[in-house]
Order: C-alpha cells, then structure tokens, then sequence
C-alpha cells in the first residue's frame, strides 16, 4: 500500500482497500455470469437446444456464480465457509422434516388445485371411490369441494338416513373414481334432486 502514495490518512486506507476488494469480487462474479449466460445463448443457437432446457440452466448458474461470489464476499469479511455450509445444511434438514410431516397437508392442498383446475367432477355429481374393481368404496353426490377435502352426502339405505363424508382430496387421485353428472340418470333412487 505504500506504493500508492495517496494522500489520505493511514487508518482510511486498510477499509478503501478492503471495499474494493468485495467490490472486485462482485464485479467478477457478475461479469462471469453476463459472460456463461451469453456463452449459453450463443450455445442455443449454434446447436438446436430445446428453450425449456436452457432458461433452468442459465438460472441455476446464475444464482451458483453470485452465490459463490456472495460467499467469497463473506469469506473476506470473516465468516467462516464451514459455519456457512453447517448453517446451511441445518436449514435445509429442518425444512424437509417440516415438508415431511406437512406432506399429506400439502398433497391435499395440491390435489384441491387440481380438482378445481383439472374438474374430474364438480358440485352435484355423485362420484364413487372404488376400493378395488370388484369392492365398492364411498358413494355419494358432492356438496363441497374444500382445500382439504370433498364432503359427500351419502344415498339413505334401509331407512337410516342419509350422512355426510369427507374425503380428503387426494385420494380422488390414488384411488379409481366413477362419476355420474349431476343431470345424469343415477340408478339408484337414493339420491334425489
């Protein structure tokens, strides 16, 4: 540093130097990824890669080039890249305990979206889960379709009334389903409109 020769006090110069430092490095880092992102560009050109293929790619390079730069960034402040990496991997283990147990919560907020989008029955139809192609399942004319499941209104038989079931949503994707429209013929006179 003293070869510079700045005329600036002595305890400015050590932070100037350190900040262009990071500087430099996040001007490297942005650099190298404008440069990959033109080199792939030009690589989608020369060669017929599919655009679905590149967009994810050019992506996930983009954030690994400044995610690198971040943690040279950080490396050069004085955080340690094990304590990055450990704290990293505690997140990333505690997020997938809580996206396991949040799994059928998740699966039958997912499949409610697919019925609403999907519409393999809507309100009024009456829609059958069949256990097996032989053993009849739950049966009954749909009366609500909720995040998390579908309320059915079951056929009185033998004179013990009707009831209401609710079916979590996706097992109306695991299972077979049989479906009459609401302004079909049902054969059974259980279910009057």
């Amino acid at each position: 540093m003293e070869a510079f020769k700045l005329p600036l006090p002595a305890e400015w110069i050590e932070p100037i130097w350190f900040a262009v430092q990071i500087l430099l490095i996040l001007l490297a880092g942005y650099l190298t990824q404008r440069f990959v992102a033109k080199g792939l560009t030009r690589l989608g050109e020369r060669y017929p890669f599919p655009p679905q293929l590149l967009m994810p790619l050019r992506g996930v390079l983009r954030w690994l080039i400044m995610g690198s730069a971040l943690i040279f960034v950080l490396e050069r402040l004085g955080v340690s890249a094990t304590v990055l990496w450990t704290a990293l991997s505690g997140f990333v283990a505690v997020a997938a305990v809580a996206f396991f147990a949040m799994w059928s919560v998740l699966s039958n907020l997912l499949c409610a979206i697919l019925i609403f989008t999907v519409g393999p029955f809507r309100l009024g139809d009456i829609v059958e889960l069949v256990d097996t192609t032989d053993k009849p399942g739950v049966k009954g004319r749909v009366v609500a379709i909720n995040l998390l499941y579908t309320t059915l209104i079951e056929a009185e038989e033998l004179g013990t009334g009707s009831a209401m079931v609710q079916v979590p949503n996706s097992l109306f994707f695991q299972r077979s389903v049989r479906r009459w429209r609401g302004t079909d013929v049902f054969p059974s006179s259980g279910f009057e409109k």
